[in-house]
């Protein structure tokens, strides 16, 4: 069981991984994935407070990405323009050397929101964001507390 007894034990983001349909996407730099629960008001009689009841979910999130190739761009962009909605899988891995473990998560059923054709600016190294829905996840792996 992993307490906190030290700073170190933080994981850092360093040590993140990311693989797009089980191919290991170096250029990543961050990567965010969340659910956000869609919530249905429910009255109770004799209560003044109003309740609620989780009635389903989203599943959103981003790729931050050094600006090394075209890589997006030929994944997604053709296969958009001739109609096709592809989807994909993502698996991201957080494996700090300090942690109590890593832990891997599967996102299934990866919708890509846009494509960024060109983003630049001098002085500065290319980086892109590419935002992301999903359907569903599952542990892979997890860190115990």
């Amino acid at each position: 069981m992993g307490i906190l007894d030290k700073s170190s034990r933080i994981m850092s983001g360093t040590w993140g991984h990311c693989w797009l349909d089980n191919e290991l996407v170096a250029e990543v730099y961050k990567a965010t994935a969340k659910v956000s629960y869609n919530k249905t008001e429910i009255p109770i009689c004799g209560q003044m407070g109003v309740d609620v009841k989780v009635t389903s979910y989203k599943g959103t999130g981003s790729l931050g990405m050094r600006k090394v190739n075209s890589r997006m761009g030929q994944v997604i962009g053709k296969a958009i323009r001739d109609g096709r909605d592809i989807r994909f899988t993502i698996i991201l891995k957080l494996a700090d050397p300090d942690s109590f473990g890593h832990e891997r998560v599967r996102l299934k059923n990866v919708s890509f929101d846009d494509l960024t054709l060109m983003d630049w600016e001098a002085g500065s190294p290319g980086n892109i964001e590419a935002p992301f829905t999903f359907t569903d996840y599952d542990y892979l792996d997890e860190v115990d507390y």
